[in-house]
């Protein structure tokens, strides 16, 4: 006996592609309402913004550096790619997780509540981690700390069980390697 033939294409087997982080770095003008329009691409086709941050990066030619992490399939990427250099205001986009020049970074807050043994294991885990205290109390610690976001995951959750009380993140930011401009 064959197989039935399906009702619609709807009913298809689709092979489903791993979804992966990426990491977009994209130069824009510097001008009223273009971040509104590069959240809009996201918003309006249904794809998250992991983390975003902008920040003008030359006065003189009126742009602005926006780093965006996003998450999807290698085919969504692409498209979110391909929707990015299109936008009016985009100068330049790149794919950072793909570029063997590139470079993420975070800065982390972290707040820490703790006495007695609590107190001494968060302060021997931020020397491993190379976090730097920049407050403290009787009762507590805030601990700076840098690098790529596994990394700070990883000093959020050994800190949970030592009394976190409090996480402020940047959110990714980018650079290349080397000589060569964005």
């Amino acid at each position: 006996m064959t197989d039935p033939q399906p009702a619609s294409v709807y009913d298809l087997a689709h092979d489903v592609a791993p979804e992966s982080l990426a990491t977009f770095a994209v130069m824009v003008d510097n001008e009223p309402g273009v971040l509104h329009r590069l959240v809009g691409l996201f918003a309006a086709r249904g794809y998250n913004i992991e983390s975003l941050t902008v920040a003008e990066t030359d006065r003189n030619a009126h742009t602005s550096r926006v780093t965006i992490v996003t998450r999807g399939t290698p085919q969504v990427l692409g498209q979110i790619q391909a929707q990015l250099e299109k936008m009016v205001s985009t100068r330049h986009v790149q794919d950072v997780t793909r570029d063997p020049n590139g470079l993420e970074r975070e800065l982390a807050l972290v707040k820490v509540r703790g006495s007695g043994p609590e107190r001494v294991e968060a302060l021997r885990v931020s020397d491993i981690f190379r976090a730097k205290v920049i407050d403290t109390t009787h009762e507590s610690f805030v601990f700076e700390l840098t690098g790529q976001p596994a990394k700070i995951d990883s000093f959020v959750d050994l800190m949970r069980p030592l009394g976190l009380v409090e996480v402020s993140r940047t959110g990714v930011l980018s650079i290349q390697r080397g000589v060569d401009v964005f």
